[in-house]
Order: structure tokens, then C-alpha cells, then sequence
């Protein structure tokens, strides 16, 4: 069976003046309906009746199945980062590398998407047997990950819950998130995140933090806190009794790692600590 969104070795079944008809080498010279047409500027140089070639299947604006040589970005139920090409009133269009862009319906878009932005996507069939994309991408997802505790790791944001952090897609592919404890920014769907592999739970998903080893960490905290400080002559309205929101809005970081912080520049005698806030030495 000629299988739509996948890459498939056809074979020549007959010829015409606007291409070449394919089929599967087992229904050569039958039912004309089970071919699908390679139109001609797509067809090899030299192919003939009988001849394979390598295609991937979609539909074109009409809705009728075609081959293409063309290889797209993404085929189905894998995922891809696309570009936006438009954004219309039945949703917007990606450049997956084929002559017609694919369709990403609003109904699958969890956020709502700017020509020019690249996101994360899966492709599937719809309901009208037609391919399209969609940024609901969990169950694309594997949890057979190489990675292990300690290994650093790139990814895309794909989703959010403040109940319980941020979800990534490590490599496009494996299913990680950042628990909301160890999210020390506002991180946006499509923004892409590197990260160290603090857990892997026991159904093989990831967990992940943006924050380095503590003991590195704190020097990289010590260093912004002193840089904050240098650019607002020497005084932050900042304490260990400030609320938590605020040190994360000011610093990015978590209090516990901001009390860290300004505790060893005290201690290295480049900072006083005050009622007010702190300030430098």
C-alpha cells in the first residue's frame, strides 16, 4: 500500500505526457487507481517503466495524493523545528521543503505562532486524511534517552505548568522537563534551553536543570550579583529577607542560591549586608 507522510521506493507503473505513474513493484501492470503520479520535473533522468524511485507521498492542493524526489524536513510521527512561512485565518503554514507548505491548524498550536519564529512539531494525518502539523508533541516523545546523571544536554521548550515546571524536547526527541524548583527564569514555548540531567525517572523521562553543579554555580551567582551591583553604584534594595519572587525577577535566581551568594562575598569581605540591602565594599 502506498503510504502517505513516509518515504517509500516506488516503481515506474506507466508513463504520460505530464509525468510518470508509480506503484509498488507487486501491482505493477493492475489497477491504475492504486498508482499515484511523480509529475514530470520530478522524475530522474533516465528512469523507465519498471525503474524504482525513491519518493515521499503527500497531498497536493487539491487534495489529490502526489509523489515527490523532494525530501521534507519532517515525516509522520517524527518531529522537526519549522519555520512559520504564514500565518492565515485557517492557521498558519510551515516551510517543511516541499513545493506546498504544511498546515499547523489553530487547534493545534499551543501558542500563538509569529510568521519567521521557528517551532517544535510533529506530523500526523487528520481526520480529513490529510497531513498536517501540530505543536502537541508529548506523545512523539521517547523515553529511551542515552543520557545519564550529570551529562549536559540541549532542547526545545514545548510546554509549560505551574504546578509542575517547564517540558523540553532534549534533541528533538526525548521526552525531559525542568521541575519548577529549578526554573530560575521565564522560559517561552520554542525557546531553546541547555541544561544538566539532574534525575532520570523511571519511566525514562528526563529532569532537567539550567543551573550549573552548586559549588559552580555559586561563583557564577557571586559574579552576576557583583556585576548588578557595579551598574547601580554600589547599592541593591536586595537582602536575605527579601520575598522570593522578587530575588528571582532581579537575579534569576532562587533565594536559597541568592542567601548562598551574597553569604560568601560577605564572608570574602567585598559586600556588606544592611536592613536596606547590600552593598559593596
Amino acid at each position: 500500500m502506498i503510504e502517505l507522510g513516509v518515504k517509500q521506493t516506488l516503481c515506474i507503473d506507466h508513463t504520460t505526457s505530464f509525468g510518470v505513474y508509480l506503484c509498488e513493484e507487486k501491482n505493477l501492470g493492475k489497477k491504475k487507481e492504486d498508482c499515484v503520479l511523480l509529475p514530470a520535473k520530478q522524475v530522474p533522468e533516465g528512469r523507465q517503466k519498471g525503474d524504482s524511485v525513491e519518493v515521499f507521498v503527500y497531498k497536493d492542493s487539491q487534495d489529490r495524493p502526489i509523489a515527490t524526489t523532494q525530501m521534507p524536513k519532517v515525516t509522520l510521527g517524527e518531529l522537526a523545528e519549522l519555520e512559520v512561512a504564514d500565518v492565515t485565518r485557517i492557521g498558519a503554514f510551515l516551510d517543511w521543503g516541499l513545493e506546498k507548505d504544511l498546515l499547523l491548524p489553530f487547534s493545534e498550536q499551543t501558542v500563538k505562532v509569529k510568521t519567521g519564529e521557528r517551532y517544535l512539531v510533529g506530523l500526523y494525518i487528520d481526520k480529513s486524511d490529510r497531513l498536517c502539523a501540530t505543536m502537541k508533541v508529548y506523545d512523539f516523545l521517547r523515553t529511551d534517552s542515552p543520557y545519564k546523571e550529570g551529562d549536559t544536554v540541549e532542547g526545545i521548550v514545548f510546554g509549560k505548568n505551574p504546578e509542575y515546571g517547564v517540558f523540553v524536547a532534549v534533541d528533538d526527541k526525548y521526552n525531559a522537563m525542568i521541575p519548577k524548583n529549578e526554573v530560575v527564569k521565564k522560559l517561552e514555548i520554542g525557546e531553546k534551553v541547555r541544561g544538566r540531567v539532574i534525575g532520570l525517572r523511571e519511566d525514562g523521562k528526563l529532569n532537567l536543570s539550567t543551573r550549573e553543579k552548586s559549588y559552580i554555580q555559586m561563583d557564577i551567582d557571586s559574579a552576576k550579583i557583583m556585576d548588578k551591583l557595579t551598574k547601580n553604584q554600589g547599592f541593591l534594595p536586595y537582602h536575605d529577607k527579601s520575598a522570593p519572587e522578587d530575588i528571582r525577577r532581579e537575579f534569576g535566581m532562587s533565594k536559597n542560591e541568592f542567601k548562598r551568594a551574597i553569604g560568601r562575598l560577605y564572608k570574602g569581605h567585598r559586600i556588606e549586608i544592611t536592613d536596606k540591602g547590600i552593598k559593596s565594599v
